[in-house]
């Protein structure tokens, strides 16, 4: 027989539950509650899912061109055939179009080219170490170069879905090492602007203000400007981040000046200070840790605009370059406007900045919410 349990004591078992809990433990609670954060948290964990198994979902290798099929627009998947189901996509004949005398390529409804799960196709490395020709897409039998364009082809007769797959993982992992970067310079010199003060703390502020006032594209097109044209893509890549982190340690700077100031004079970090510690000790074990969860917040609202800032300067052609593979690459095919409105799908990798931006966005602001949980 059950025991029905009075509102007031439920209310004072939930009391007593918020006052044991950790930080970490209020954090949570507060952000399940945030519905559009979670569900941003969901679709950028697949975006990393994808940026882990990037080569397993591209089907088609992406660096394989071929003139003669350049510009091909989007397959359909169909996925039934006389009732049941069979998923496939039309086949493609060439015709000689008689003005122009170019072979051009149509699908042909007779020709169906069945879709299997796990089949073997370009050789890659998982996780840059095992060997395998495994993709999750392909034609049993046959390459999938020559036979699936699910989202077409660009100019080069380069499929697209394989090389967006490509793209993700490089200009997810870019935002990352540059978050890295700069969150390792705001915290290290915001912390030691705040913890020292005097002309340590009038130096650090000065250079923030030299760095902000500085227009961003000028700066972005001088440093990458810098960058010579023959140097290998994981130079180029360094590079890139390097950039990228220099310029967007500033704010968080000063948001872990403005809290060391007010953390400086509190009792524990005098007892850190009386037991012997040094100062990056202090820094790092003592008052990084009683603010962490708001660094967490500012970082995840950082990681937007470093994709941002690495689609616009490979956009602009003065981030990455060809042969590498990115969002901001993939988007130069669409600078032109009459290769946009003929051939619409080259913007299909605008969409995934979109929604990563977003998402990281709509992650940020749940995580700042919940980073005051007594709020």
């Amino acid at each position: 027989m059950s025991v029905a349990v009075e509102p007031q004591e439920q209310e004072t078992v939930a009391a007593q539950r918020i006052f044991v809990a950790t930080q970490w433990q209020l954090m949570w609670w507060r952000f399940r509650k945030h519905k559009l954060a979670m569900i941003a948290a969901i679709i950028i964990i697949l975006f990393y899912v994808g940026v882990v198994f990037a080569d397993f979902l591209a089907y088609a290798d992406p660096q394989m061109s071929e003139a003669q099929r350049s510009l091909l627009s989007p397959q359909p998947i169909h996925w039934f055939d006389e009732g049941e189901f069979r998923p496939h996509v039309f086949g493609l004949s060439g015709k000689r179009d008689p003005k122009t005398f170019k072979r051009v390529y149509q699908p042909d409804p007779e020709l169906k080219v069945p879709l299997k799960l796990f089949v073997e196709g370009y050789e890659y490395k998982f996780l840059g170490v095992v060997k395998t020709n495994r993709h999750l897409l392909g034609v049993e039998g046959a390459r999938a170069e020559d036979s699936i364009f699910l989202l077409g082809t660009d100019l080069q007769g380069r499929d697209l879905f394989s090389r967006l797959m490509i793209a993700t993982r490089l200009s997810m992992v870019i935002g990352l090492a540059g978050v890295a970067m700069s969150l390792f310079l705001g915290i290290l010199l915001g912390g030691l602007s705040g913890l020292y003060g005097g002309a340590v703390d009038n130096v650090i502020q000065r250079l923030i203000e030299i760095v902000r006032s500085i227009p961003t594209i000028p700066l972005w097109m001088a440093l990458a400007a810098a960058v010579p044209t023959d140097w290998p893509i994981t130079r180029v890549y360094f590079v890139i981040t390097l950039i990228l982190g220099i310029i967007g340690w500033t704010t968080l700077a000063r948001v872990v000046r403005g809290r060391f100031l007010s953390l400086r004079t509190e009792d524990f970090v005098t007892a850190a200070e009386l037991a012997g510690a040094g100062q990056m000790r202090i820094i790092f074990r003592h008052m990084v840790p009683s603010f962490l969860s708001h660094i967490i917040a500012a970082t995840t609202l950082a990681l937007p605009a470093m994709i941002i800032a690495e689609t616009s300067l490979s956009f602009l052609g003065l981030g990455l370059r060809a042969p590498a593979i990115s969002w901001g690459v993939l988007l130069q095919q669409a600078q032109n406007i009459q290769a946009v409105a003929i051939s619409p799908w080259l913007l299909y990798p605008a969409l995934p900045v979109i929604v990563a931006v977003l998402a990281f966005n709509f992650l940020g602001d749940g995580l700042r919410d919940a980073a005051d949980p007594y709020g």
